[in-house]
């Protein structure tokens, strides 16, 4: 027995962690689904196709040009339209751009998707009408030095959250999406018969490349906040991500003599694409639902501190 009356070697289990009557601490994220992991998907498929019709048109590769205007166009505009569908009104993605905040993620988010989208649409344009080409030429040099930012400032936003397996993650999920990003614009251009598919082969390994090292990196250094990228519903989406991007991978050299493996490599990489974001996009929700993903980082920083 001790001094105090307790028997010695006596130990009092650690009290499981439950929140203030049951309730979140922290509020669920009002985003919409599919609208804003579509936004995300689209955005950054936009951006990486931009910059690869500018680096096409300065290697002579026209029909390459062309098919990345056309998606960056096309992604773009869905992509203002999915932000748009989330906020309800249309007024309210305009007056994002009353400011310009550089301390704000959304608000330098609005003034990137906003030029983008703008510069990406008037070049594809003048591409298709065979109209103002020197014009549509510079405003597709513009939207390809914008397309890098568009690739990754949504993982900028959401690691700018409270939301902990987003704000966690803030080194790797910039890698995350950039590296999906250029693999998703390489296999839109994989789709397409008839263009230079060497350029959108490189591109897609190199993506896959990064997004899968930046994945692996992410879900070891994270532990405990990490599980929800690991487990359940955006467990499954990102196994399947990895499984299609291996697969888009494959493909893709065996493209090189076959353009239907060319097409299905496309196609595995958009998929994978898609899965990537609405995976982390529901992993962050999951982190927001559960209390200790919140509660216990903070104590165990507190404890290495003290």
């Amino acid at each position: 027995m001790t001094r105090h009356g307790r028997r010695e070697g006596s130990v009092v289990p650690e009290a499981e962690f439950r929140s203030y009557y049951g309730r979140p601490i922290l509020k669920r994220p009002t985003w919409k689904v599919p609208d804003v992991p579509g936004y995300l998907f689209l955005g950054g498929t936009a951006g990486a196709s931009a910059t690869m019709a500018v680096l096409a048109d300065l290697t002579s590769r026209p029909e390459l040009a062309r098919v990345g205007r056309s998606v960056a166009a096309v992604g773009a505009l869905a992509s203002v339209a999915a932000l748009i569908h989330d906020l309800g009104r249309p007024e309210r993605f305009l007056n994002m751009l009353r400011v310009f905040k550089p301390t704000s993620p959304l608000s330098v988010g609005s003034w990137i998707i906003g030029p983008f989208s703008a510069l990406a649409t008037a070049s594809a344009a003048a591409e298709l009408t065979g109209t103002f080409s020197r014009p549509g030429r510079l405003a597709g040099i513009g939207s390809g030095v914008l397309g890098p930012a568009m690739c990754t400032y949504t993982a900028v936003l959401l690691a700018d959250t409270a939301v902990p397996a987003w704000h966690e993650a803030y080194p790797e999920l910039p890698l995350v999406f950039g590296g999906s990003a250029l693999a998703c614009g390489a296999g839109a251009a994989l789709c397409v018969p008839g263009v230079d598919h060497r350029p959108p082969t490189r591109m897609g390994l190199l993506g896959a490349g990064m997004e899968l090292a930046a994945l692996r990196g992410m879900e070891r250094r994270l532990g405990l906040v990490g599980e929800p990228y690991v487990t359940g519903r955006p467990g499954r989406l990102l196994r399947l991500s990895k499984s299609l991007t291996a697969v888009g991978t494959g493909l893709s050299l065996l493209g090189r003599r076959s353009p239907v493996a060319s097409a299905l490599a496309g196609a595995a990489y958009l998929g994978a694409g898609l899965c990537t974001r609405f995976g982390v996009f529901e992993a962050g929700l999951a982190s927001a639902q559960d209390p200790k993903y919140v509660v216990l980082p903070q104590r165990r920083r507190g404890a290495a501190q003290s």
